[in-house]
């Protein structure tokens, strides 16, 4: 399969992709719902997303490249 990550277009949709989420869990967040159901509806909707755009073996790796970074103290910036 192609890899949409490669696109070109790829750094500025991420940018307003990243703002439209960042709106979203402001909002959620007004709403009284919980840190750990927004993030898990968040990994949830992201997991379906890319679903339908990559093979099962590559979603495997985006979720180990996530594992990695948490285990490496990179998504707490350490």
């Amino acid at each position: 399969m192609d890899d949409p990550m490669q696109d070109a277009g790829a750094p500025a949709d991420l940018s307003h992709a990243g703002a439209v989420v960042d709106k979203a869990i402001e909002f959620m967040t007004g709403q009284n719902i919980g840190p750990l159901a927004i993030a898990s509806a968040l990994l949830g909707g992201a997991v379906g997303m890319l679903s339908h755009e990559m093979g099962d073996e590559a979603i495997v790796r985006v979720l180990e490249n996530a594992i990695a970074s948490v285990r490496s103290g990179e998504v707490r910036g350490h």
